[in-house]
C-alpha cells in the first residue's frame, strides 16, 4: 500500500487531468459532425442552375450552415472561391467553362465549427446561351486594353517621327562676301536715292570705330517697303557684300509652322548664328508673314509667339553687336506697330518703281552679256516701259534674248524687244480659232479704242486683234513722259477710251457683247477712286468718301454711288458721240485690222490723218490759267 504522503501529493495533478479528460469528452460529444456529404444537382453547363444540398449533420445544440461555391480544375485539386456565390443555387457563367464546381458547407454551433466539400462536378460545357456581357467586357478590359494602349502609343510615336521627317529642314541662305552669289553696287541700278541712304550702313559696318567715337550706334533694323519686284532683296545683298558682312536671308513664312514654339526657336537660332559671325546682316523677306498686327486670338497664337521672339531679339542686341536686321514687305500698313518703333526698325526705305534714268540703267545691267544689234534702242525701250519695275525690265531683256534665239539671230534687235514688251505687258500670244463674225466684232471693238484714243490725245502704240493672254485683242498705250499726277479731265478721257470698244459695238451692230468685261472693270475702278478717294465728283469735291468709312450716312452713300454712276454714264455717252461723229475713220481702221490684224503706231497715224482732236487735257497739264479767263475755254 503506497504511503499516505505520496497519495496526498498525487491528488491535485490527477484531479486536473480528470477535468481535462472530462472536458474533451464533453466537447467531442457536442461539436457538429457530418454524417452525409453535401451534393450538387443539376446539369453542369453554362446557362443552367446548380443546386446544392446541405448534407447530414449531428451534434448538440442548433447548427448553422453557410455555403461557398468554388471553381476547381479538372482534377478538383486546385480551387478558388467564386465571389458572391454563397447561396444554395449557382448559375455557372462563361468563365466557368472547362472547370469543375464544388460547394463548401460550413457547419457552426455553440460547441464548434466544421467545413466539408461536396464532390466535384464534371467539367462545364456551354452552348453560348448563357453569354454574360459584363464578364466578357471585364475580361477583355483586363487582358487587351493595356495591349491596345501600348500599340496606340507606338503608332502615335511613329506618326510624330514621320511628321518630323517630312517637315522641311529650313535653313537660311548664307552669302559670304566675294562669293559667286554676291551682289555689288554695280548690279543695283535705278535705286540711287536708296543707295545713298544705305551707304551709311555700309560705312558703319566697314569702320565702326569712326562712328563709335562720336557716340553713334549702328541702326538695328532697316525696313524696305514698296511694290513687288523693285529690288528690295537685291539692295540688301549689295549692302552685305559692300560692307564685308555675312548675309543671312530667310523668308518670314519659314518661321510660321504648325508646331508651337518652332518658329521662335528658328529665330533664336538665326540670331545666334549671326552674332557668332558678326559683322553680319539678317534679311527677312516678306516680313508681313510673321510681323502682322497681333490679334490675340488663339488661332494666331503661334504667329504671335514668333513675333514676340523677333521683338525680343531686336531688343537684345548689345551696343557692340554688329548685326543689322533688314526686312522687306509690300504691306507696311499691316505690320505690328511694336515692330516699326525706333530701336527696332529704325529706318524705313521706300523702294519705288524706277524713273526713266533708272530704267535705262537697269536695262544696261541686264544687257551686259547680251549682244545688241544696230536697231536695238534701249532708250526707246526705257521710254516705253514707264511704271514697270526692275524685275519686269529684267524679264523683258530675257524674253528678247529668247526671241532672238528662236529666230536664229546672233544679236538682239528692236523687233525682239518689241515682242518681249508685248509678251510681258499683254501676255503670251494665243492661237485661237475666231470666226469671221467674231473677228469683225473684234476689229470694230479695238478700232473704237484706237480711234477715241487718238481723238483725246492719247496716241496708241499698237492695235491688234491677235489674242494675247486672256484678251482676244488689245490696244497698247505707252506713256510719252514720266507722270505722277493726273487731272480729272485726263481720268475722264481714260474712261471714254475704255468704253469706246463697247460704244463701237452698239453703233455698228446695234448690240453689245461680253468682250468689254475688262474695260468695264477699269472704268469702274477709275470712277470709284475719283469719287471715293480723290474728291473728283460733281458735288462732293472737298472730302473723301471711302468705303471703309462707316460713319457716312445712308444719304451720303447714295450720293457717292450716284456720282460714280454719273461719271461712267457720261463717259459712255461721250464715246458714242465721238464715234457717231467719226464713223468713217472707224470703218477704215476696222477694215485695216481685218486685213492686217496688227497696226503699228505709224500705220494708225496714217489711217487717222486729217482728223482733228477733240480733247487736249494732257497738253493743258501744268499750264497756268490767265486770271479772269473762262475755265471752260
Amino acid at each position: 500500500m503506497p504511503p499516505l504522503g505520496l497519495m496526498r501529493r498525487l491528488v491535485v495533478p490527477l484531479g486536473v487531468l480528470a477535468c481535462f479528460v472530462f472536458a474533451g469528452t464533453a466537447a467531442a460529444a457536442t461539436a457538429p459532425k457530418n454524417i452525409g456529404l453535401p451534393a450538387i444537382y443539376g446539369t453542369p453547363q453554362v446557362g443552367q442552375t446548380l443546386a446544392a444540398t446541405g448534407g447530414s449533420w449531428s451534434g448538440a445544440g442548433p447548427i448553422t450552415l453557410s455555403y461557398q461555391w468554388r471553381r476547381c480544375d479538372a482534377l478538383g485539386s486546385k480551387c478558388s472561391i467564386i465571389p458572391g456565390a454563397t447561396s444554395l443555387n449557382y448559375a455557372p457563367v462563361s468563365t466557368d467553362r472547362g472547370h469543375t464546381i464544388r460547394v463548401a458547407i460550413t457547419a457552426k454551433s455553440a460547441s464548434g465549427t466544421l467545413s466539408v466539400s461536396s464532390p466535384q462536378t464534371k467539367a462545364l460545357k456551354g452552348n453560348g446561351s448563357g453569354f454574360n456581357l459584363g464578364h466578357w467586357v471585364s475580361n477583355f478590359s483586363l487582358t487587351w486594353i493595356p495591349v491596345l494602349f501600348f500599340l496606340l502609343m507606338i503608332v502615335v510615336v511613329y506618326l510624330i517621327w514621320r511628321t518630323l521627317q517630312v517637315m522641311p529642314r529650313v535653313k537660311p541662305m548664307e552669302i559670304t562676301p566675294g562669293s559667286a552669289s554676291a551682289v555689288t553696287w554695280d548690279d543695283v541700278a535705278g535705286l540711287d536715292e536708296a543707295k545713298n541712304e544705305l551707304q551709311e550702313i555700309v560705312d558703319f559696318l566697314r569702320d565702326p570705330k569712326r562712328f563709335e567715337q562720336l557716340g553713334a550706334r549702328v541702326p538695328k533694323g532697316i525696313l524696305f517697303h514698296g511694290p513687288p519686284g523693285t529690288g528690295k532683296t537685291l539692295a540688301a545683298k549689295a549692302i552685305a557684300n559692300e560692307s564685308g558682312a555675312r548675309f543671312y536671308a530667310q523668308s518670314a513664312s519659314a518661321f510660321v509652322e504648325m508646331f508651337a514654339g518652332l518658329g521662335a526657336a528658328r529665330i533664336r537660332k538665326l540670331f545666334e548664328e549671326a552674332r557668332k559671325n558678326a559683322p553680319s546682316i539678317i534679311f527677312i523677306d516678306e516680313l508681313d508673314a510673321v510681323g502682322m498686327t497681333r490679334s490675340g486670338h488663339s488661332f494666331n497664337r503661334e504667329q504671335d509667339q514668333t513675333l514676340n521672339q523677333l521683338l525680343v531679339e531686336l531688343d537684345g542686341f548689345g551696343p557692340r553687336d554688329q548685326v543689322v536686321v533688314m526686312g522687306a514687305s509690300n504691306r507696311l500698313q499691316d505690320l505690328d506697330p511694336a515692330l516699326l518703333r525706333p530701336g527696332r526698325f529704325d529706318r524705313q526705305v521706300y523702294i519705288q518703281p524706277p524713273d526713266l534714268k533708272g530704267r535705262r540703267a537697269i536695262l544696261d545691267v541686264h544687257s551686259r552679256n547680251k549682244p545688241l544689234g544696230m536697231s536695238a534702242d534701249l532708250d526707246a525701250v526705257a521710254r516705253q516701259t514707264a511704271g514697270l519695275t526692275g524685275a519686269d525690265l529684267a524679264n523683258i531683256a530675257n524674253e528678247a534674248a529668247i526671241h532672238a534665239g528662236r529666230r536664229g539671230m546672233g544679236k538682239l534687235e528692236a523687233v525682239d524687244f518689241d515682242y518681249a514688251l508685248e509678251r510681258v505687258v499683254a501676255g503670251l500670244q494665243q492661237r485661237r480659232v475666231v470666226t469671221d463674225k467674231e473677228k469683225r466684232i473684234l476689229a470694230y471693238h479695238e478700232g473704237g479704242h484706237a480711234l477715241v484714243s487718238y481723238l483725246v490725245g492719247k496716241e496708241p502704240q499698237k492695235a491688234t486683234i491677235i489674242a494675247r493672254g486672256a484678251a482676244l485683242g488689245f490696244v497698247l498705250h505707252l506713256p510719252e513722259e514720266e507722270r505722277y499726277l493726273e487731272t480729272k479731265e485726263e481720268l475722264v478721257d481714260w474712261m471714254i477710251v475704255a468704253l469706246a470698244g463697247r460704244a463701237a459695238e452698239e453703233i455698228v451692230f446695234g448690240r453689245v457683247t461680253n468682250g468689254a468685261a475688262n474695260d468695264l472693270e477699269k472704268v469702274t475702278q477709275i470712277a470709284r477712286s475719283m469719287v471715293f478717294e480723290w474728291g473728283m465728283g460733281e458735288s462732293v469735291t472737298s472730302r473723301t468718301l471711302r468705303a471703309d468709312n462707316y460713319a457716312l450716312s445712308e444719304e451720303t452713300k447714295r450720293l457717292r454711288d450716284t456720282e460714280q454712276a454719273q461719271l461712267t454714264t457720261r463717259a459712255y455717252e461721250e464715246s458714242l458721240r465721238m464715234l457717231h461723229k467719226h464713223r468713217a475713220p472707224l470703218d477704215r481702221v476696222a477694215n485695216e485690222l481685218l486685213e492686217r490684224e496688227t497696226l503699228a503706231r505709224e500705220e494708225l497715224a496714217g489711217v487717222f490723218a486729217g482728223i482733228d482732236r477733240e480733247s487736249r487735257s494732257a497738253d493743258a497739264v501744268g499750264v497756268v490759267r490767265v486770271l479772269g479767263a473762262d475755265p471752260n475755254s
